[in-house]
């Protein structure tokens, strides 16, 4: 199965993957059968362990083969076309981050393959993921949200295949990057919209520390102390009625539509009674109430520059600017 010819110029470890290939694509090897030792192909062929281990670990990595522990070496895929493989970790899926991950597959090469998993905001099922795809994949991007401590797991994968994505704490300072500078941006953009927002007798941030960015909330105090404006910060919408004159911050769209609900079961019109600002423009942020007012970086944006960061491996941080996109609802 395995043929290895000397001085044809290839390097041996990559005629190894070319005979597996061929025997893939004769039928000679099938999804799940079991490949020849290591230790067989080093003494039938007269090389290194090294070379046969580096021609198994890159048709490991395009997730061709893969080891069980104990067993040996098994043919997982019989697309022989996937040439590197990218594990995605999201924090969740939601329309925006579909957005994102569109755009990055859409300007990817098509011989790379993308498997994506969420953590939910969920140390353990962070780690897991993590552990369990220990040198599966060429490159892992990570969303580590708000979750603590995520350089633990992370500076287990190789340094130059990681890349961070959306926040990026202290301890991953170290690691390329595109992400959002949550801090500024409602800073600045709460500033462009100063005078409106001073209509408004108090403002109300609903903010939720389990899964919305710290330097959110630094941001949004900085603000109110800076134009001295009255402020509270709540992580859940009260039970008593909504109170006149006040705007509300709003990062989840989930607690968007509940004080929409609210406010017209209270008899109480968008703008003339109360004011919201969401964060992350969608569609139906356009639409509904005649349009509600965004705080929201460019997803499509994000997934492009994404593409282009591991297309050309460049180790860098990149900032995705975001802007305020101004609607009917203040």
């Amino acid at each position: 199965m395995i043929e290895i010819k000397k001085e044809i110029g290839v390097p041996k470890y990559k005629q190894i993957i070319s005979s597996i290939e061929i025997a893939i694509l004769s039928g000679a090897l099938r999804k799940g059968d079991q490949l020849p030792s290591i230790n067989k192909i080093k003494a039938e062929n007269k090389l290194s362990r090294d070379t046969v281990l580096a021609a198994f670990n890159e048709l490991k990595n395009r997730g061709i083969i893969q080891s069980v522990v104990g067993k040996g070496y098994y043919v997982s895929s019989e697309n022989i076309n996937v040439q590197q493989k990218v594990f995605l970790l999201f924090d969740e899926l939601n329309s925006f981050k579909e957005d994102l991950y569109n755009s990055f597959l859409e300007n990817l090469d098509k011989n790379i393959q993308v498997d994506i998993f969420f953590h939910h905001f969920n140390e353990t099922i962070f780690n897991k993921l993590i552990h369990d795809n220990l040198g599966e994949y060429n490159y892992y991007i990570i969303m580590p949200a708000n979750l603590k401590k995520t350089s633990t797991s992370i500076q287990l994968l190789p340094k130059d295949k990681v890349y961070i994505l959306d926040q990026i704490h202290d301890d991953l300072l170290e690691y390329p990057a595109i992400y959002q500078n949550f801090e500024k941006a409602i800073f600045n953009n709460l500033t462009q919209v100063s005078e409106l927002i001073k209509k408004y007798d108090k403002l109300i941030f609903l903010f939720t520390d389990d899964k919305q960015p710290k330097p959110m909330l630094k941001g949004f105090k900085m603000f109110c102390e800076k134009e001295d404006i009255s402020f509270e910060i709540l992580n859940k919408i009260k039970d008593e009625p909504l109170q006149k004159r006040e705007l509300y911050i709003i990062p989840d769209d989930k607690d968007l539509l509940r004080i929409i609900k609210k406010m017209k079961s209270e008899g109480l019109t968008l703008t003339k009674d109360i004011g919201v600002i969401s964060f992350n423009d969608t569609l139906l942020k356009e639409i509904v109430e005649g349009g509600i007012t965004t705080i929201s970086t460019d997803f499509n944006e994000m997934g492009i520059r994404l593409a282009e960061m591991i297309l050309n491996k460049e180790q860098s941080q990149i900032e995705n600017p975001s802007k305020l996109i101004i609607r009917n609802s203040i």
